[in-house]
Formats: structure tokens, sequence, C-alpha cells
């Protein structure tokens, strides 16, 4: 597993040629700041409200590359004083969908500090989110000794057809997306990496029925204390070294967890579908964005008489899909 993680760190050293920096504004970061990575292509709709709810929540900067973009998402960018940018027009899928050029940022920046490498449709919500801050929470953990937070990634969606209503710049997507899946998750242990392994919810309920073990995988360790030895091994869904990976009690009782609320079913996701099929840079040949595009274009609509309207973090506690854990 060394071995593997060193080749990762080289990779990432060579993939890092790839990006031409926009603005670097990584001489503002202090020592204590908590710092956002991400990468992403054509979102700037959902910018405006990304930024906002992160900054709210303590982000202190965002270190984004911008795939490409032609919708002026990297314009937008590029005009936040807290945003440090890198753009790239090489592939994707080669870049290990992304993790190769975050790796590297994050080594290069992000040694010693909480880092939280999300995408531009998911939400990071965790214990008492409604009233403390991510600091809050990474205080806890660095008095716990604890390296790393893991999230469930939830889907979000309307009730009714997903292009029912247009989502507008700066508004709150779960205003229109506040619908999930309570039930239907199943969990099984990565022995390779130690990590979980979590399946289940509206996607592999719509969107492969008959095939779930194929559905997406919703585990992640998106908030870690970065150092420069550690590397993402696919998505945030495990990293090395493999103790990392240890989000979760195997001894009877629970860890604290959060949650990723995935609001990707709006009104511009059936576009946006069509053209990731298109560019066939997604894992499996796109096989996700195909099952996507056949059952959008079947019945665009997610909702059924047992999904649940988001509430708060206490209502995920309550359903399982999250944990306080001995915080209080």
């Amino acid at each position: 597993m060394r071995l593997r993680r060193k080749r990762f760190q080289a990779r990432s050293w060579r993939k890092h040629f790839e990006l031409k920096s926009v603005t670097n504004r990584t001489k503002k970061i202090r020592s204590l700041d908590i710092l956002l990575f991400s990468t992403l292509r054509d979102e700037k709709v959902r910018l405006p409200y990304f930024l906002e709810y992160y900054r709210d929540r303590g982000v202190a900067h965002f270190l984004i590359v911008d795939n490409g973009s032609e919708d002026g998402s990297r314009e937008y960018l590029a005009e936040q004083e807290d945003v440090s940018l890198w753009t790239t027009k090489a592939s994707y899928l080669k870049s290990r969908f992304g993790v190769d050029w975050l790796n590297w940022l994050q080594r290069k920046y992000g040694h010693g500090h909480w880092t939280l490498v999300v995408d531009p449709d998911e939400l990071f919500v965790y214990p008492f989110c409604d009233t403390r801050s991510i600091r809050a929470l990474t205080d806890w953990l660095d008095v716990s000794q604890v390296r790393s937070f893991g999230a469930m990634l939830l889907d979000m969606y309307p009730k009714g057809r997903i292009d029912q209503v247009q989502y507008r710049a700066g508004q709150d997507p779960i205003e229109i997306a506040s619908w999930f899946d309570p039930g239907n998750y199943t969990i099984s242990k990565n022995n390779q990496y130690g990590n979980l392994w979590i399946q289940g919810g509206a996607r592999a309920r719509v969107f492969f029925p008959d095939q779930p073990k194929k559905a997406p995988a919703l585990n992640k360790i998106p908030l870690v204390k970065w150092d420069r030895k550690y590397a993402y091994v696919s998505s945030t869904h495990m990293l090395l070294p493999r103790g990392l990976n240890l989000t979760y009690d195997e001894w009877g009782g629970e860890k604290a967890s959060g949650a990723l609320l995935h609001v990707k079913f709006l009104d511009t996701f059936t576009s946006k579908a069509a053209e990731e099929l298109k560019r066939k840079q997604h894992y499996a040949q796109s096989s996700e964005y195909k099952a996507y595009a056949q059952s959008v274009q079947e019945n665009p609509e997610l909702w059924c008489n047992w999904s649940e309207k988001y509430i708060n973090w206490r209502q995920l506690e309550i359903l399982g899909l999250m944990s306080k854990g001995n915080w209080a």
C-alpha cells in the first residue's frame, strides 16, 4: 500500500503540468484556515450558492480546477477574492476523474490544514451544523485525535418532474430538491482499503433497479486533516494510508459522521447528462450517464410514495444516515 500511495503521488505530480493557473491567491491562506478543493465544468448557475454555503460554514479559501468550462464559470470564479483557480482542457477521465489534479493541489497547499473535497452539487451537513461551524467540528476532531470524517452521499430530488421548476443562480437548491430516500441502502466492507461501501437510494431504485450492484457508491470521506503523504485513491471514496478510511466503529458503537446532500437532480440535469454522455469522461464508459439518459427520457421523476422530505441533520440521525457519535 505504501508503494501504491507513492505511485498515486507521483502520478499527481506528472498531471499537475496539465494545470494552468488563472488566479493564485494562496498567499492569503493562513495556518488554521479550512480549505475547500473542487473540480468542475460548466457549473456557473450553482456557484453563487455553493460559495455562499461554504463561506457561511467557515471555509476560508477555495482551490478549484475548472475543466474547460464554456458557460462563464471560470470568469466568475476568477473574480472571487477567496478563490484560487486553475484551468485545464486535459482529459477528466485520464486524470482519474480529477483526483490526480486535486491530490497535487492538496499536497502543495493543504498540508496541515483541514481540507474539504466536494463537488458543486454537494452540500456538507454534519452534527449541529445549524448552530456550529465546520471549525467547531474540526476542533473537536483535533482534540479527539481523529484525522478523517466520513459522510454518506444522499441523493436529493423534487416532488414531480425534475425539470418542472427552474433553478435560479443563488437559490438554495434544497428549496426545489427537498426529498430523499430514507432507506434502501446496503453496506459492505472493502477489505482491501478498509472503507465501507454504500449503495442504494434513489439512483439505485430509479436508474439501476435490475442491477443494484452497478449503482454509484455513496460512501465518502470528504473532510481530512491533510498531510502531504496522503492521497485519495478513488474520488473521495477512499484514501491512503488505509487508516484514514476507518471512519466507522467496528465494536458496536457509532463514530460521528455527516452527509453530503447531493443536489444533482434539478432542471439542469437532463442537458448535463446528455453532455456528459457525449463527452464519455466518466467511470465505466459513462455507464452511469447512459442509465440516467435512458431513464430521464422515459420518466423524469425520482419521487415515490415513501420518499421523505428533508428537515435537518437531526432527522438524518434518527434515520441512521449520519451520527453525532459522542460529540455533544
